[in-house]
């Protein structure tokens, strides 16, 4: 039910990303590290600033298909700007990133650092899923506890939203990275 529901809400809560970006102090995106910029819907418009001023060459799209389908970039016009693409599917408002897809996203996050390159991580807002991916992020990179990697995303981009579950799940994340090396 909350996939349909997604669906049926996607188009007037973009409208009203657009509008509150335009309106209040809310940017599209944030650079949370010299790696990772956390952000909402990279439109096709964006491509060149994000690729040649922000030093993209990654993307971690946390949006499922029709999300991306008709404002966004395909796997194939990223590839030609230079950028891949990872997609880590998640149903919008109630959806949690899987204990893989955190990984997945982290390892890709990881690799792009090494390289000295950024990577966008992006849902339809960049507030919720992917905070959470960028939350994990900061997590492996740091060892923070899940609620210090919120605060320091909450200090970059005041309006991210990790729900309950999603804590939850940043917090097995947690447990499987960090309390190895204590």
């Amino acid at each position: 039910m909350s996939g349909v529901l997604a669906r049926l809400l996607f188009y007037p809560t973009l409208a009203y990303n657009v509008v509150m970006e335009k309106v209040s102090s809310r940017r599209w995106f944030d650079r949370v590290d010299e790696t990772v910029i956390l952000g909402a819907l990279p439109f096709r418009s964006m491509t060149k600033q994000l690729v040649e001023t922000e030093n993209v060459r990654g993307v971690i799209t946390m949006n499922e298909e029709y999300e991306t389908k008709y404002f966004c970039n395909s796997a194939q016009e990223w590839r030609a700007a230079g950028v891949e693409q990872l997609r880590l599917s998640t149903v919008d408002l109630t959806g949690v990133p899987s204990m893989e897809n955190l990984h997945r996203g982290v390892e890709f996050a990881l690799q792009h650092k090494e390289q000295g390159t950024s990577v966008y991580v992006h849902c339809k807002a960049g507030r919720s899923r992917s905070a959470t991916l960028a939350a994990a992020y900061l997590i492996r990179l740091h060892c923070w506890t899940p609620e210090e990697a919120c605060q320091k995303l909450a200090s970059v981009r005041p309006h991210i939203l990790v729900r309950s579950a999603q804590l939850e799940m940043l917090r097995k994340y947690y447990q499987q990275i960090c309390a190895q090396s204590s």
